[in-house]
């Protein structure tokens, strides 16, 4: 199994269809889950995808509309009804405050498992910074997980909407010829990296001389919006983007009165952005083929790796670069 993988629990807009559940996407991010706008079903999704309640470190809502909140009750009870051994914090648009409580507490349950509210507000920015884990290095480079930047940007939807990002600090990848050149091996090599230089046979070995520059993956989660700054801002240089593309383009007038997207804006929004692979997804039930969408966002310029959800898919991040 990756150790970052997008797992798509439902793809369907505000009516679920005999093949497409509510909203729901679990990122596998090394030894953490984000849980994105669990929609009504969620739970049993999870239970068919093989994601357990365990498995859940964040939740991240994006607005609160139901078929990307209804599901939360459930995966909270039975967050706290399988006793998770770990906190879990909620984002969510800091407006919908009195939604999220509303869900939260729908019917009796014992709380057993502390829950972090962490709302957001205004145009975004960063929510959280989670440390990578530590661990010894081998030749190609660390064996420990890099960590994450959490932030969001403020969409557009007829109710405040956010959209989220993942981003990796960068970091360095370790050459193994460049290594057995200057005699570096074993936990030397973690030494090097913890410390930026090794003294070896009475020269000076800095980190620069036996790696190169490794540039951190980015993921972006972005729902229901109109074309708008915050979708381009978090889209920017993604290795893994999930969109909206709730309408086909010959109803993009419809697309523009609800707030939507179109499968030909979100494939021009991500080739401008320079994203390397696209997931489409949130259709409506009016459209049954979904290789129509494919053949509208190849049309209007998208030419990396393209997916069009499917419910109980996984989708892993692209190597790096």
């Amino acid at each position: 199994m990756s150790a970052r993988e997008l797992v798509v629990l439902g793809t369907a807009s505000q009516v679920p269809t005999r093949h497409r559940n509510h909203n729901g996407y679990l990122l596998r991010w090394d030894g953490e889950g984000i849980l994105f706008d669990p929609g009504e079903g969620t739970q049993r999704q999870m239970l068919r995808a093989g994601v357990a309640a365990h498995d859940i470190n964040r939740i991240c809502i994006t607005h609160f509309h139901g078929d990307h909140s209804l599901g939360l009750a459930g995966v909270v009870q039975r967050i706290n009804l399988d006793r998770v051994p770990h906190p879990v914090t909620a984002h969510y648009p800091a407006s919908g405050q009195r939604f999220f409580e509303r869900l939260r507490y729908a019917t009796a349950y014992r709380e057993t498992v502390p829950l972090t509210e962490a709302p957001v507000a205004g145009e975004g920015g960063v929510l959280a910074s989670a440390a990578g884990s530590t661990g010894s290095a081998g030749a190609a480079g660390s064996t420990g997980a890099a960590g994450y930047t959490l932030e969001a940007r403020r969409l557009s939807h007829p109710v405040e909407s956010y959209g989220y990002r993942l981003t990796e600090p960068d970091g360095r990848r370790m050459l193994p010829e460049r290594l057995a050149a200057h005699g570096i091996r074993g936990p030397e090599i973690g030494r090097l990296q913890r410390e930026g230089a090794l003294v070896r046979e009475g020269r000076t070995v800095t980190l620069e001389e036996v790696s190169e520059a490794r540039r951190g993956q980015r993921f972006a989660f972005v729902m229901d919006t109109r074309l708008c700054e915050g979708a381009q801002e978090l889209a920017q240089g993604c290795d893994l983007l999930v969109i909206e593309s709730t309408f086909l383009d010959e109803d993009e007038p419809l697309a523009i009165e609800y707030g939507h997207l179109t499968a030909g804006q979100a494939a021009r929004l991500a080739a401008e952005a320079g994203v390397r692979h696209l997931v489409l997804t949130h259709f409506s039930q009016r459209y049954g083929d979904p290789s129509d969408f494919e053949r509208q966002a190849r049309a209007a310029g998208f030419e990396g790796e393209l997916t069009v959800a499917r419910d109980l898919m996984s989708v892993p991040l692209p190597k790096r670069r």
